[in-house]
């Protein structure tokens, strides 16, 4: 599919501000959109927007079809009569300016939840959550019966739970439901709620030319009900434990290389029922999103795999993927899609042929340009037409977090490309980044919020690699001021975007 010449900003919904411990679906989101116009922004980039489990990594969620509960607007249930403005009190006096506590809100944001779906079901208005039931027939029912289940077993990952569940009986699972009936419509509520909200704040992005970029991961996470509802799909034994798990060999930045630990598909029986998991998930994301990129492209064409009990990725092996067998079911089944490829690491000859037979736009990182190599395919003037620039991702330092961290050698590269460009003309090194990226030939270029304002290492959002204290930055309200929209809105004229 062909894009159109545009510019855009990283930032997920828990990023947003506001008064209740995290970024949601609410007033601040509709605040960015009107920032985002007023900045003169086409594209508004997100995370996978799943439900969090351990870790609280939006990269391993418990759904690849869910949304996450955290993201509902509670102001929205005030209004609607499910709960009051004093229930809100313990969110309120526990956030954190510029952070997420996501112990808060999963000890208070659920107790909350839980109190509104309560008052729902005096309400009687059952319409619209049996619509939306029915429209979501193909994940539904298995999520809201996984996350019941994770809640009677005390949360801990379905491969520990007892083997008549673990294997999914189905005569037990049967008589389990109607004890776990009140938590699986909970479930149920809580997912209408999200959906209803999300489409609501998407039509008005749309409304204001603004689309959204929504980030669908390779893999899913091994607690998740689509490897305990559809194990048949992945590599287990007949334990229900994994043959092989999912990481990153050894590079400049790991010596002992990731270990992601996701359970990795069987390709072969993926085949076989024609892709169909596939078909779903990218027919679903497409409801919820105007454009998709989907993370760790050159994993279709081969994939790291670690044996199952070692501790570090370094030794592992090479296997095959599906390549184009699947985008061309893909595009055989649901058309030409606005997708864009992460096509970032270690590319092979076949996983760029891969990149050009599928047709979508890879991604260029202007942190990774500044290096002895003339011939970077990082550095601006390098990029081609069909490519996303970007000044770094949600895994990379801030603009100006990264600029602090080259030793002088490397900030001596940055400092005389940039000069060299006579397009840029900012003193500041966040701004020289986006003026670079933007007077790119990419058909598009998005930078994070965090270089927009300014933010050095302390707003980053994640550290690959690392468990714990990522996902936690958030944007502060005055932040979003009309003179930052507008200078970003002057460049993106200048460069036709």
């Amino acid at each position: 599919m062909e894009f159109q010449r545009s510019s855009g900003i990283i930032m997920h919904i828990s990023s947003l501000h506001g008064r209740y411990g995290i970024g949601d679906l609410g007033r601040s989101a509709y605040e960015f959109v009107d920032f985002m116009a007023e900045a003169g922004q086409k594209l508004w980039q997100i995370l996978p927007m799943g439900p969090t489990g351990y870790g609280d990594s939006p990269y391993q969620s418990f759904s690849a079809f869910a949304g996450n509960q955290y993201f509902i607007d509670l102001e929205s249930l005030v209004e609607k009569g499910f709960i009051r403005e004093r229930d809100l009190t313990p969110l309120i006096e526990g956030n954190i300016d510029g952070s997420v506590d996501f112990g808060l809100i999963h000890r208070e944001k659920m107790r909350i939840l839980r109190k509104a779906y309560d008052t729902y079901l005096q309400m009687d208005q059952w319409e619209g959550m049996e619509d939306f039931k029915k429209k979501s027939e193909y994940w539904i029912e298995d999520y809201c019966l996984f996350m019941a289940l994770k809640k009677s077993f005390g949360y801990i990952q379905w491969q520990k739970w007892p083997k008549d569940y673990r294997y999914k009986k189905k005569a037990v699972i049967k008589e389990t439901e109607m004890d776990l009936c009140y938590e699986m419509e909970f479930q149920l509520f809580l997912q209408y709620i999200f959906h209803e909200q999300w489409h609501k704040l998407k039509k008005y992005a749309n409304s204001k030319n603004v689309e959204i970029i929504g980030d669908i991961p390779i893999f899913v996470a091994s607690d998740s009900v689509d490897s305990w509802a559809k194990n048949r799909m992945f590599l287990y034994d007949k334990y229900k434990k994994p043959k092989k798990l999912s990481g990153a060999p050894p590079d400049m930045f790991s010596k002992d290389g990731q270990y992601w630990g996701n359970p990795l598909y069987d390709w072969d029986y993926m085949e076989k029922t024609g892709y169909r998991w596939w078909l779903e998930r990218i027919r679903d994301s497409f409801k919820l999103y105007d454009i998709i990129r989907i993370d760790h492209f050159r994993g279709f064409e081969s994939f790291w795999t670690v044996r199952y009990g070692k501790k570090t990725a370094r030794k592992g092996r090479w296997e095959k993927g599906p390549g184009m067998k699947l985008f061309g079911r893909i595009n055989r089944t649901l058309g030409d899609l606005p997708i864009i490829a992460e096509d970032l690491g270690f590319l092979t000859p076949k996983v760029r042929k891969l990149l050009k037979d599928s047709g979508y736009p890879g991604m260029k990182i202007l942190e990774f340009a500044f290096d002895t190599n003339e011939e970077n395919e990082y550095l601006p003037h390098r990029y081609p037409k069909n490519c996303v620039a970007y000044t770094g991702t949600h895994d990379n330092d801030t603009i100006i977090g990264w600029y602090r961290g080259l030793d002088s050698f490397h900030k001596g590269i940055c400092d005389r490309y940039l000069k060299k460009m006579p397009e840029v003309v900012s003193e500041e090194i966040n701004w020289k980044c986006i003026e670079a990226i933007w007077s790119s030939k990419a058909v598009m270029s998005i930078t994070q919020m965090q270089d927009v304002i300014g933010l050095g290492s302390e707003a980053r959002m994640n550290f690959p690699a690392t468990s714990w204290g990522n996902w936690k930055w958030r944007i502060k309200k005055e932040d979003l001021n009309r003179e930052t929209a507008l200078r970003l809105k002057k460049i993106t004229e200048k460069y036709n975007r």
